[in-house]
């Protein structure tokens, strides 16, 4: 048994160490820092619209580089950003779909809670959709977890075990029950936004799964 539990560890602390690549700090420097994922290799970045306010932006990679970032579309409803940075051959996460999860299944949430670095928290997903309690907001698709989420975690990566994103890091409802926007969601709001641009990015991440 303990050979069975060995290997669960490292299989999951490989795919961690493969999304936080992808995984970058957003620093508002007006209001703290939140976190965001590179959706595309050319610095299209996905975050929270609450993460990236309209003040001087800046995104720290995994490389050690800080660059200048620019907000070319938000939407305060979905709380989805897109942010630009001048980069290329960045790494991206694996693109997965927030439609095809169930309860139960393990899913984890990466970023930088009260500025502690590339932190992990895992649980259970509790539920997806839009008619869920406590969460009655319009063109929200929210995927629930039983997990912690801090101030810090908010536009990083919720994924599941292969690694694929399935939503972005939103809000906490209570101690431990963690909310991201459903990346389905996040797609429509690429797609809505900047077009062609942000379909070729959900095919090009697709080619990582």
């Amino acid at each position: 048994m303990n050979g069975v539990f060995a290997q669960l560890n490292a299989a999951l602390t490989g795919t961690i160490e493969g999304v936080l690549r992808s995984v970058v700090q957003v620093r508002d420097t007006t209001r703290g820092a939140g976190a965001g994922t590179i959706w595309h290799s050319d610095g299209l970045i996905l975050t929270n619209a609450h993460v990236a306010q309209r003040g001087s932006l800046q995104v720290a990679l995994q490389d050690g580089r800080v660059l200048p970032a620019t907000v070319i579309a938000r939407d305060d409803e979905r709380d989805l950003a897109a942010l630009s940075i001048d980069a290329r051959d960045l790494p991206t996460i694996p693109i997965g779909s927030s439609r095809h999860l169930h309860p139960g299944q393990w899913v984890m949430a990466l970023g930088h809670p009260w500025g502690v670095t590339n932190a992990v928290t895992g649980g259970i997903l509790i539920g997806v959709g839009s008619n869920l309690p406590e969460l009655q907001m319009p063109r929200r698709d929210w995927v629930v977890a039983d997990l912690h989420l801090r101030p810090g975690n908010s536009g990083g990566p919720m994924i599941d075990v292969s690694g694929r994103l399935i939503g972005v890091n939103t809000l906490m409802t209570g101690p431990g029950v963690g909310v991201a926007v459903g990346v389905d969601a996040a797609k429509q709001f690429l797609r809505e936004s900047l077009g062609a641009r942000a379909a070729d990015a959900v095919v090009h991440a697709a080619d990582y799964v």
